[in-house]
């Protein structure tokens, strides 16, 4: 696993072993990270399922302004603490939180956030109720890019509440929905 692009291209990230890990191809990361060519300077990302930090560190290492990576699992927690260790990503560059994706969806934010990269587990098929919860979520505001991986059975809806699928990728096992935020955002309706 390796950083691909930006001030930590080429880079390698721990190694680990860790079955409930699944971690997003080269390729799936080059499509996102393309899609947000000159997005990426000074935005604030948020990294839902974070598992070892692949895409937070890839955004990090793109020039995000802050990253927020969100995972449950200690193991997954400890890989992510050494991949700061190892590329020397301090705390303002990333911050990571212990919680449930779906509890801390529920708020308070005190500000949005610009992306919101999500890899829900591989085991699971969740990524309809983890977008559904998004829409009902003070969290996405206009103008947010979120972009969710899915397994190729799950469905994603062309729409949650304010948040509209733009476009949709097949990769194998695998599909990538990338959706936006759109005018008249947030909850109830009001930007």
């Amino acid at each position: 696993m390796r950083i691909i692009s930006g001030k930590f291209g080429g880079r390698k990230l721990t190694p680990f072993k860790a079955d409930h890990i699944r971690p997003t191809t080269d390729r799936v990361k080059e499509v996102i990270f393309n899609k947000l060519m000159g997005e990426m300077e000074g935005a604030r990302v948020l990294d839902l399922f974070s598992g070892t930090g692949s895409l937070a560190f890839e955004a990090v290492s793109r020039g995000a302004g802050h990253v927020v990576a969100v995972e449950k699992n200690l193991k997954s927690i400890e890989i992510i603490k050494k991949n700061c260790e190892l590329l020397k990503v301090s705390a303002t560059e990333l911050t990571v939180v212990k919680k449930d994706v779906l509890s801390y969806l529920k708020g308070p934010f005190p500000q949005g956030y610009d992306i919101i990269l999500i890899d829900p587990p591989f085991t699971e098929a969740m990524a309809d109720e983890v977008m559904a919860a998004l829409g009902q979520s003070e969290l996405a505001r206009f103008p947010t890019k979120i972009f969710i991986e899915a397994g190729k059975k799950e469905t994603l809806a062309p729409s949650y509440g304010s948040i509209q699928m733009i476009d949709k990728k097949d990769y194998g096992d695998k599909h990538l929905g990338i959706y936006q935020v759109v005018v008249g955002s947030g909850p109830s309706g009001a930007e």
